[in-house]
């Protein structure tokens, strides 16, 4: 499987592709590095993010999960750069509970451009499945611009 890594200000990410689809974004560097037309345009893509830019994914995305997950992860990429939703509306709209959409958040595999981190819970961020954790979606959310410097 073709991969992609990337410096960004959560530490290193790698971009996975299969069958012309993004299918990962995890945290650390990848081994099998190949740039692949998708992978450079995600890549540049995520460096724009980074950079300030308020970024749409439009990229062809095959993220593994069940028909829920499936369902969530499609209404997160409708939530727009620098908005937030929380998990009960998340819920609300496609069906189930506020703690099936955070399994769902959790399980997400490509995040950032599957937005989970603009997800929020009801007292507070919620949770994130980064490896820097909260601090990584303060850093998401910042970018941003939820938060101010």
């Amino acid at each position: 499987m073709p991969q992609l890594s990337l410096h960004s200000p959560l530490g290193p990410l790698t971009i996975s592709e299969d069958e012309d689809h993004i299918v990962a974004l995890d945290w650390g560097w990848g081994r099998n590095q190949a740039e692949t037309p998708l992978l450079l345009r995600a890549r540049d893509m995520l460096d724009r993010y980074f950079d300030g830019e308020a970024v749409v994914f439009d990229l062809p995305l095959a993220p593994f999960g069940t028909a829920y997950r499936q369902r969530v992860w499609q209404a997160l990429q409708t939530v727009p750069h620098g908005t937030t939703t929380s998990y009960q509306a998340l819920a609300a709209r496609v069906g189930g509970s506020a703690r099936a959409v955070g399994g769902a958040m959790g399980a997400n595999p490509i995040p950032i451009i599957i937005p989970c981190h603009r997800v929020l819970g009801a007292r507070g961020l919620g949770g994130y499945s980064g490896m820097g954790g909260l601090d990584d979606k303060r850093i998401l959310l910042t970018l941003e611009g939820y938060f101010d410097d």
